[in-house]
């Protein structure tokens, strides 16, 4: 019986080449759904603002419970079903382009690992929720900015690093003449 070429690998090393990615998201996943199960348990749905929120730094950084049926900045509003197919349809193109995007190199699994997290602890919200937890609230003087959480934050994390390794990357040589 003949042996498989080794570009065949096996399912356990093609796992492994993106343990980087599945570790961190799992991690982002994790404190996200948790920190969102202790804001759930100390916090009543709806606790925005003085005297109810949490106190951390005062006039600036405040502890509440809130829910976002839209996306950043309340975009979308009202339309979870559509932003959890979004959010399904991207974990799935990410799957597909996997080697497009680049996911064997290090600086890209972690932004990727970021992203997915990010992705999957917001649209575990909106399965079981109908709607994303929010609970970090920063205001700035008059400037109160919009109320986030942990996912949110890996989102926007892992995009930027992805941008950033992506503008460093050097142009295609086939592509220029």
């Amino acid at each position: 019986m003949q042996s498989m070429p080794a570009i065949y690998a096996t399912r356990h090393q093609r796992f492994g080449s993106y343990r980087l990615l599945i570790l961190l998201g799992l991690l982002i996943l994790g404190l996200d759904q948790a920190s969102k199960l202790w804001i759930s348990a100390h916090l009543p749905f709806g606790t925005y603002g003085e005297p109810d929120a949490i106190t951390v730094v005062p006039n600036l950084f405040y502890l509440v419970h809130v829910g976002n049926t839209g996306a950043a900045w309340s975009l979308f509003t009202g339309r979870s079903v559509l932003l959890a197919s979004v959010a399904i349809a991207t974990l799935g193109a990410i799957f597909l382009w996997r080697n497009a995007l680049g996911l064997q190199h290090r600086t890209v699994q972690v932004s990727f690992g970021l992203l997915c997290g990010g992705i999957v602890g917001n649209l575990l919200d909106r399965l079981l929720h109908g709607h994303v937890i929010d609970f970090l609230d920063f205001h700035f003087g008059d400037y109160v900015y919009p109320t986030f959480n942990i996912a949110d934050s890996g989102i926007c994390v892992g995009v930027v690093i992805y941008m950033w390794w992506s503008l460093r990357q050097p142009a295609n040589p086939s592509n220029t003449k």
